[in-house]
């Protein structure tokens, strides 16, 4: 599955999942059934923080070629919207119209509805998971913080820029004009003007 910049709606999905207890759910999750064997992989990708489509799912669990199986993907269709029905896993919204949706557990441990405690990930595997989403959050704050320097740095320039055309203005319909402070300004307005290009060219 192709990697993506992680959406506030899938960091809101992975922050729930990683920190939920056991929930309780109307289905039962016995291993060797499509539902366990589902929640069980969707729950690997999880903890990749990734979210598997039914192909993506189908894959893992079948092998490549039953990917175009149009019953199988049917199938294991049906039976994830059972699971969503159920509070197992979630849907999630699509990044592109065109692509397949998305699943995501809504937590990695369940009470199921035989009473049975079932846990898809360790401890220790959730605790990892979290590193790795903060990690992925503190890269993906860097290029803002530095998108509001550049905007903060084009202002300060147009406005020393203006400021400096309008000294220019002033001193030239003055009827004692100082060259001093015309040089200066032009000066100042012209090294201001070719900083602004390049850093507009570059971002």
């Amino acid at each position: 599955m192709s990697q993506h910049k992680i959406t506030s709606t899938e960091v809101h999905v992975l922050e729930e999942t990683l920190s939920s207890d056991y929930k309780h759910v109307n289905i039962r999750l016995r291993e060797g059934e499509y539902q366990y064997e589902l929640s069980k992989v969707i729950a690997d990708f999880q903890l990749e923080l990734c979210f598997p489509d039914v192909k993506a799912l189908i894959k893992k669990i079948y092998g490549e070629e039953k990917t175009n199986d149009v019953q199988l993907v049917r199938k294991i269709q049906t039976i994830l919207k059972k699971m969503e029905k159920s509070g197992v896993i979630k849907i999630l919204p699509k990044i592109k119209p065109w692509e397949l949706q998305r699943y995501a557990l809504l937590s990695f441990k369940f009470i199921d509805s035989d009473k049975n405690q079932i846990s898809f990930a360790t401890d220790e595997q959730i605790k990892q998971a979290r590193e790795r989403l903060k990690i992925i959050l503190n890269q993906q704050k860097v290029p803002k913080i530095q998108m509001k320097i550049v905007i903060a740095k084009i202002c300060i320039l147009t406005l020393i820029t203006a400021l400096t055309y309008t000294i220019i203005v002033w001193s030239l319909i003055q009827s004692s004009i100082n060259p001093i402070i015309v040089v200066t300004a032009f000066s100042l307005a012209t090294l201001c003007a070719i900083i602004l290009g390049r850093t507009l060219s570059k971002d």
